[in-house]
């Protein structure tokens, strides 16, 4: 449901700005990932494919080649 994602994400943004709490999230649905993380580490099969920031992660050719299917 995005209002409910959307209101999740904007509580967590202010818990973090506001507590300087840092968060661990597991997250499948992109969007969200890369409105709330300022670094991200990608795996698959168990194996770290990418770190960085959501710019970064996003155009790597391993994160590419692995969920994109990208040639």
């Amino acid at each position: 449901n995005p209002t409910l994602i959307n209101g999740l994400v904007d509580r967590l943004k202010r818990a973090n700005k506001e507590f300087g709490i840092t968060l661990f999230i597991i997250e499948h649905n992109m969007p969200v990932i890369m409105e709330l993380a300022d670094r991200i580490t990608c795996l698959a099969h168990g194996e770290v494919l990418a770190r960085g920031t959501p710019d970064e992660v996003r155009g790597d050719s391993r994160v590419l080649d692995a969920y994109l299917g990208a040639q």
